[in-house]
């Protein structure tokens, strides 16, 4: 990338305060200027960048796309710098490095929980919640909570990431914390998990997603587009983000069903990462500029509350 956003002297200033100044990183997420869900027009966009804890690395064919964390913390500054923009969801590695940077000031930041289901793993169906927790995200002042909620009728494993989803449901609840579920219908094939996008897989993802902790209060969706998107929005009451998933061969049609789901009842925003910090032209402000106009366009039907 030829043109930084952030200089290599904030990035060694970076490395000092880490090395020997750590309360001063906590101090920078904490006291950040917050702002309200609601604000603006009500919708929310938010780039997530919580794929390398899991060990998710690839973006398309790239295998090691966001193994440099400069570059990806240079794309995240790109696109929190965009109008429209709402805010970041991350694991606390990358929220500390952004609140140091002073990058999310008036930005609404997601805590990433779970994230001990690595990619590729044995164990990846037992998703413990390696991350942020509910108090620590109190202790940071954070806005919002996820989780992936990746349902294996045919592991084991599947029932115990379940309780442990319901316990930070029902704190987060407590917490008065909004968090969103991100479920999905998931199997091992040929030594992987596949999750199912079927738009029948996607209705029961939710159906059982939403029952989960002692609370729905504070409970949102976040969902991948799926064929038939008025039938899985049907399935649910619950505010809803849309999922922006991995890159596809043809952008223009991807932004175009984008468009298309964020016009329909219940859906509040879109949360994407890989799909628009790493697009296929590599020009990350123009991929962001595109998705902020799908979302806070005003042709775009507001609900009534």
């Amino acid at each position: 990338m030829s043109d930084r956003v952030i200089s290599q002297a904030a990035f060694a200033r970076l490395r000092e305060l880490r090395a020997f100044d750590p309360e001063s990183i906590r101090h920078a997420v904490a006291t950040r200027t917050r702002r309200h869900l609601d604000s603006g027009d009500g919708r929310l966009f938010i780039v997530a960048a919580d794929h390398p804890a899991r060990g998710a690395l690839a973006v398309g064919s790239d295998a090691t796309a966001m193994a440099d964390r400069y570059e990806l913390i240079e794309r995240l500054a790109i696109a929190l710098s965009r109008p429209g923009v709402d805010g970041v969801l991350g694991t606390p590695d990358i929220v500390d490095d952004l609140a140091a940077l002073g990058l999310l000031d008036g930005k609404i930041v997601v805590g990433s929980m779970n994230r001990g289901g690595l990619r590729g793993s044995s164990f990846e169906m037992d998703d413990r919640y390696g991350a942020y927790d509910v108090p620590s995200m109190i202790s940071a002042n954070l806005d919002f909570a996820k989780a992936l909620v990746r349902i294996n009728l045919d592991d084991p494993a599947t029932a115990a990431t379940l309780e442990a989803t319901s316990r930070a449901v029902t704190a987060a609840a407590g917490a008065g914390i909004p968090i969103m579920l991100e479920p999905f219908m998931s199997s091992w094939r040929d030594g992987r998990i596949v999750n199912d996008l079927s738009t029948d897989a996607v209705v029961l993802s939710v159906a059982i997603a939403a029952g989960l902790g002692g609370s729905s209060a504070y409970t949102w969706m976040k969902l991948p587009v799926v064929p038939d998107m008025e039938r899985v929005m049907a399935a649910t009451t619950l505010p809803t983000l849309l999922l922006g998933g991995d890159s596809g061969d043809d952008p223009d049609e991807t932004f175009a069903s984008w468009q298309d789901a964020l016009s329909l009842p219940g859906v509040r925003g879109l949360t994407v990462g890989r799909t628009l910090l790493y697009p296929p032209d590599g020009d990350t402000a123009a991929a962001v500029d595109i998705a902020a106009g799908l979302v806070h366009s005003s042709l775009l039907t507001k609900e009534q509350s």
